[in-house]
This record gives structure tokens, C-alpha cells and sequence, in this order.
């Protein structure tokens, strides 16, 4: 596989179109388009990687990706498991730009919007506590005409630029390595694998075998097109599932969280968990906790 070219289904005379999807599973390929994105997860969880960079997703997130951002929403394993559920369900906003003739953005009125997208290249994830009013907007627009979504999204970049503070990047510091297609067929494949099989033992043979390449050369490519080790990109997927499994109360302690995810010891799953979330497992433990008596109360 490789970072395919895709095509929304956008008419020509669109520069935004709302595609709704309501599926078993999210769209399971590393892709790009010209478009900027917005999609806000209304049912389904999964990791999203943006570029070099990936963390999970859940129900209520939304996210902006730039255009001809690599990106794919990998759902959990069981989605696949039961096709026969429709365990994935999202809204996805595209935006063409280049539809819209430069001189628009020009506008006095126009300056905040102006600055603000530009900082969308690397990919943004909305903040929490503008969730609720974003999805809302989101959730309608598919409803409108062509002229009443523009200028909704319109307004809505103008309410990203002036109104939201505290956005979550995307930019890992490395997603400006965008992959050429030969190389985005080999960092996919070994993506993809990763993603599918963290909970195994994944040697450093067994992966440059899925890259094609020896041992010692793919250490050497991983590290130039993501400035990481593959064993520090791996720790961080497992750290991520292993989060969601906190949220989730789909574990019965700590080491059953730390074997299911492919730690080989709870003392080497409670160093990389501090060491990537800044926090030990129950202290996060706590912190979830917390926030969900503050929701309840």
C-alpha cells in the first residue's frame, strides 16, 4: 500500500463539501487530498496518524487536517470484527481553497481567517470545551445549500480564528517529512503493521522484512524520515492503546494493560507510560476519574 491520492466525492462547482460516513470501519488507507479537512468522530474509536504523528480518537473529537496532509483513522480491531455494526459514524467537512479566488482572502475583513489557516497545515484538534458548539455546526451543515455552507464555514473559521484558543497540534516536529509515493508505499506498509500487530513482539527483522529492506538499513531509513527510533514510535502506539483501554475500564489492573499491549514487564509498562504521558498509569487513572465525577457533578 502507499499514501493514495483521494478523491472526495466533491462536485466541481463545490469548494465545500459534507460527506457523512456510517460504516463498519473508517476509511483504511494512508491517504491524501488537496482539501482541507474537518471531521468530527460522532461514534466509533480508533488511532488517527496525521503525517509522522498518531494518537487515538474517540467519540466527540474533531480535528482539522491540512491539505495534502497524509492521514488515515484506523479503527480498533472490533470494528472489523463485526462488520455487520455500524461501529463507525463521522462527519467530514472538505475545503478546496483554490476554488476561492486569492484576492477573497485579502479582505480586511478577512485578515483573522488569513492567519488562521495557514496554521491548519500540520493538522489541529479542537479543544474540548468547543466541542459541543463546533459539532452542533458541523451536524447541520450537511442540511444546507452550496452558498449557506460556505459562508457557515466561513463564519466557523472565523469563530477558529478569534473565539478557540488552546488548540492541539498535530506537528509532531517531523510531519514536514511527507513521504514521496515509493517511500509512502514502504512507511505505510510498516504503519499499517504496526498499528495491527502492537500487542506482538515485533522485532526488528520481523519489521524491515515488512519494509523490504535489512535490519540495519531500515533503522537508518525509519530514523531520517521520522527523526524517532521504530521502538519509540511503537512504545508510543502501545501507550496510546493502552490509555484508551484505561478509558474504556477494558482491563483488570495495570499488567493485564501492560501485557495486552506488548510490554513484557509492568515495571517496563509503568516507566514508558510515565516517561510518554508525564504521568504514571494511576495517577492518569486518577485524572480520568476526576474529570468524569466534574462531568457527572
Amino acid at each position: 500500500m502507499k499514501v493514495l491520492e483521494f478523491t472526495p466525492p466533491v462536485p466541481k462547482e463545490d469548494s465545500v463539501v459534507v460527506d457523512e460516513d456510517i460504516l463498519p470501519y473508517f476509511y483504511n488507507y494512508f491517504h491524501r487530498h488537496k482539501q482541507l479537512q474537518i471531521t468530527v468522530i460522532l461514534h466509533g474509536t480508533g488511532t488517527l496518524t496525521a503525517g509522522n504523528y498518531s494518537q487515538s480518537f474517540k467519540p466527540g473529537d474533531i480535528y482539522i487536517l491540512g491539505a495534502n496532509q497524509p492521514h488515515i483513522f484506523k479503527s480498533d480491531a472490533s470494528h472489523f470484527s463485526h462488520p455487520e455494526r455500524m461501529n463507525a459514524h463521522a462527519i467530514h467537512v472538505y475545503f478546496d481553497q483554490s476554488r476561492i479566488p486569492g484576492q477573497f482572502f485579502d479582505l480586511p475583513e478577512m485578515e483573522s481567517i488569513s492567519n488562521f489557516l495557514p496554521t491548519t497545515q500540520y493538522g489541529l484538534q479542537l479543544p474540548s470545551q468547543y466541542v459541543t458548539h463546533v459539532s452542533r455546526v458541523l451536524t447541520k451543515l450537511k442540511n444546507k445549500n452550496s452558498l449557506d455552507r460556505l459562508l457557515t464555514l466561513i463564519k466557523l473559521f472565523d469563530y477558529f480564528s478569534k473565539q478557540v484558543r488552546d488548540w492541539k497540534s498535530l506537528d509532531s516536529g517531523l510531519s514536514r517529512n511527507y513521504f514521496f509515493d515509493g517511500e509512502g508505499v514502504r512507511m505505510n506498509d510498516v504503519f499499517q503493521y504496526t498499528l495491527e500487530h502492537y500487542a506482538e513482539n515485533i522485532t526488528l527483522n520481523k519489521i524491515a522484512e515488512i519494509a523490504h529492506i535489512t535490519p540495519h538499513a531500515f533503522c537508518k531509513y525509519f530514523k531520517k524520515h521520522t527523526r524517532k527510533t521504530y521502538n519509540a514510535f511503537l512504545n508510543e502506539i502501545r501507550i496510546s492503546e493502552a490509555c484508551k483501554k484505561i478509558i474504556n475500564s477494558n482491563h483488570d489492573g495495570i499488567s493485564t494493560i501492560a501485557y495486552s499491549t506488548g510490554f513484557n514487564s509492568a515495571t517496563n509498562f509503568n516507566r514508558v507510560f510515565r516517561k510518554t504521558t508525564g504521568m504514571s498509569p494511576r495517577d492518569y487513572i486518577k485524572v480520568y476519574k476526576s474529570k468524569l465525577d466534574k462531568l457527572a457533578s
